[in-house]
């Protein structure tokens, strides 16, 4: 078959250094290179493993495409369903042959293009659109995206709440491939599977300030197991607000207020006591709540203990969901800056903690250390997410190489306790 015009790419460069004499009309294409030339149809070369027509494909099975050895190579290949999703697919060392690497969608639309370059270099294309059959799954599987969209601080968490529990690790690499999130500025970030339902998602370091999080959802239609599909989700979009940091050292009973890198206060605190020592590690603002109920009876505590409470705490911000808070404590004020005799709760002067209140967001990070407490723990009382190294943290995704830890019956759910 005689496609014209007919150039090779290296033919063309090796021309070059005698065109710089001799002008451009030796390179072919009506603008003096093989690339300028219009593609021709490509219809007898390139060939799908999909039916043309009315006839609908298997979404079970890989899209191909291919072209004969002695018609050329191809050189490109977009295949693109009707939500501008697109398919993954590699292409053999030869450009001969290219497959799909993630699932079709049941029930979906897809458009094709595939360009080529014949034996002697001349481009052509070819479109092919067409449509995957729609399957009656047994099981839908649903997203919800978290935390409710809004402005938080950069220690927030994603995460992704899923209505049929996934256990097979490559039927989990096909939900997490298709969960995306994306940051402007752009970050480096992964899932980890917290259990068989709920996945975390946060970036290798803290989300940058005053970004914007997109978080979407590809798994319509995609066969995640037998008689498993995805179904549609929810989109989610975040904005972090200014970088602010509270650190605590239980130590030296002092917090250090951070607003994107400058000291914006340093406050006098008091944090647990011996056997209500305040949990070390990153922690993230979880809610925040003007007035509080706290009681001892509530942790424990007799109500005819010496060590008995029950107070109206004001200004009130949640770390932990047992009920650790930083928060107003005018009963420890002469306590504050020099010892700890709180049972497990940061407090300060009535002041101060009315100025932190106002001053944090939830997503804000507040971290202690030097307390004789525990290490926060990551996933089951709040966001200690920040806790895990990094690489420790990739381990939790399916999509690497070594499977994930099992943290199910590592952390346990934990009790609604304030700890005043």
């Amino acid at each position: 078959m005689n496609h014209t015009p007919r150039f090779r790419p290296v033919v063309s460069c090796t021309l070059l250094v005698v065109t710089l004499v001799a002008g451009v009309t030796a390179c072919g294409g009506p603008n003096g290179h093989p690339l300028a030339a219009k593609p021709y149809d490509a219809a007898d070369e390139i060939s799908f493993n999909v039916p043309e027509g009315d006839e609908k494909a298997d979404s079970d099975k890989p899209l191909e495409v291919g072209v004969d050895g002695d018609d050329g190579r191809i050189t490109d290949v977009s295949a693109v369903d009707s939500t501008g999703r697109h398919l993954a697919g590699e292409l053999d060392a030869d450009g001969t042959r290219w497959h799909s690497t993630a699932p079709l969608a049941a029930g979906a639309r897809y458009t094709v293009r595939v360009s080529m370059e014949d034996d002697d270099g001349a481009p052509g294309v070819r479109t092919l659109s067409f449509e995957t059959a729609a399957v009656k799954a047994k099981k839908l599987l649903k997203v919800t995206f978290g935390p409710e969209a809004g402005t938080y601080g950069v220690g927030q968490p994603i995460t992704a709440q899923l209505s049929v529990p996934v256990k097979d690790k490559a039927s989990r690499a096909i939900v997490e491939r298709a969960l995306r999130v994306r940051a402007t500025p752009a970050v480096t970030g992964s899932w980890y599977w917290v259990d068989d339902k709920i996945l975390h998602y946060r970036p290798k370091e803290y989300w940058p300030a005053k970004a914007t999080i997109d978080v979407t959802s590809g798994l319509t239609g995609i066969k995640v197991a037998d008689a498993l599909y995805g179904a549609p989700a929810k989109a989610l979009k975040l904005t972090t607000g200014e970088r602010v940091e509270a650190l605590t050292d239980a130590a030296a009973h002092t917090m250090t207020v951070k607003r994107d890198g400058k000291v914006i206060n340093t406050i006098p605190v008091t944090t647990g006591k011996p056997g209500f020592s305040t949990r070390n590690g990153v922690k993230v603002v979880l809610a925040k709540e003007g007035s509080v109920r706290m009681r001892g009876e509530t942790i424990g505590i007799s109500e005819d203990s010496s060590d008995g409470y029950d107070l109206m705490v004001h200004y009130a911000t949640r770390v932990t969901w047992s009920g650790e808070y930083v928060h107003a404590a005018p009963w420890s004020v002469g306590s504050q800056g020099y010892e700890n005799v709180s049972h497990g709760c940061t407090g300060m002067s009535t002041s101060m903690a009315e100025w932190f209140y106002n001053t944090v967001r939830p997503g804000d990070i507040v971290q202690v250390v030097g307390s004789q407490g525990e290490m926060m723990t990551p996933f089951d009382n709040g966001f200690g997410d920040w806790n895990l190294p990094w690489a420790e943290w990739q381990k939790g995704s399916a999509l690497q190489k070594s499977a994930a830890p099992d943290r199910t019956d590592m952390f346990q759910a934990a009790r609604l306790r304030p700890e005043v």
